[in-house]
């Protein structure tokens, strides 16, 4: 009887593990969730790529998506402005759309005008761009990422 006793509260628990474990989506390659560090940025006129900038002197910048989540930091030892953002994000089609909560004060006054940072979105396994238009619907920079986790 104690054997049978602690079989059965063996599989309640198994199954009260799977049962949690299967709520959460699990993170494949072709996906926006991990951690990036932007590798580049592709200055657009007349939507063709015209100059590329390249992270130089100690510049970088991670964005990190969890479910339904992103938080990203830059460090410019150029900049004495702090610049980093949290809030929430959505992949629709082919657009990527940002919405932060809080932000360094710097960023905070972006948000101020710009409630919610629209990008047309380019994902590959470990590589994604985020691509910004002008008011004319013209491409003039992308923030090209790869993913590091």
């Amino acid at each position: 009887m104690k054997k049978v006793s602690l079989i059965a509260c063996g599989l309640i628990v198994a199954i009260i593990c799977i049962s949690a474990s299967s709520d959460e989506k699990p993170i494949t390659l072709h996906s926006l969730e991990g951690v990036w560090e932007l590798q580049h940025q592709f200055i657009f006129e007349n939507n063709e790529v015209q100059d590329t900038l390249y992270n130089l002197g100690g510049y970088r910048q991670v964005k990190m998506y969890s479910r339904g989540r992103v938080m990203w930091s830059r460090f410019n030892p150029v900049d004495t402005d702090e610049w980093f953002g949290y809030g929430t994000y959505k992949i629709s089609d082919n657009t990527l759309e940002e919405q932060l909560e809080y932000a360094s004060n710097a960023m905070m006054k972006i948000v101020d005008t710009v409630q919610v940072f629209r990008f047309e979105l380019e994902l590959e396994d470990d590589t994604y761009s985020q691509i910004s238009f002008d008011s004319d619907g013209n491409k003039y920079v992308s923030e090209n990422y790869k993913r590091i986790e």
